[in-house]
């Protein structure tokens, strides 16, 4: 099994947070949900934080938890927010960090599962959520292709099945 620390990205709605909780338990290492983290330093929401300081300091956010994880002696999986990696200087952070894991999915599955999300102020807008979506992934997928170490699809697949995959292809 390898020792490094496991960084899960994808778009929002893929299933980072759902897999690390199920990582973690398969491997007995703690997973760190970057989106929380930040709202327990800054003391608000996500929403509240793009609400009242704006999408740039909440990146600003993400880059400063990334310098900061890297001190940790202690082996982790951390689910990264699904914009993390579109700051450049992010993704050679997160490699830092351990194996670099993109979780895809279609867009019909990210409709679906974020269809009654109110917390993902990136998804609100006009046209159908499969539009906003389909925009939004279409502008972010190279740049998660270029961060990630590994690749794997959720389509059809359990969390627990999902979680399994990854671990086992990261042996």
């Amino acid at each position: 099994m390898s020792e490094k620390n496991i960084v899960l990205i994808g778009f929002m709605g893929t299933g980072k947070s759902s897999v690390g909780r199920a990582l973690s338990r398969e491997m007995g290492i703690p997973v760190l949900d970057s989106d929380r983290l930040i709202e327990e330093l800054e003391g608000m929401t996500i929403n509240e934080i793009f609400a009242r300081k704006g999408q740039p300091y909440f990146r600003d956010a993400e880059t400063h938890l990334l310098k900061d994880l890297k001190g940790r002696k202690e082996r982790f999986i951390l689910s990264a927010g699904g914009g993390m990696p579109l700051r450049e200087e992010n993704r050679p952070l997160m490699r830092a960090l351990g194996t670099v894991v993109l979780i895809d999915s279609t867009v019909e599955s990210l409709a679906r599962r974020l269809s009654r999300a109110t917390d993902r102020p990136n998804i609100r807008g006009e046209g159908s959520l499969e539009d906003r979506i389909k925009t939004l992934l279409d502008e972010r997928m190279p740049i998660y292709l270029d961060a990630a170490d590994l690749i794997v699809k959720n389509e059809g697949k359990s969390v627990r099945r999902l979680a399994g995959e990854i671990r086992n292809r990261l042996n």
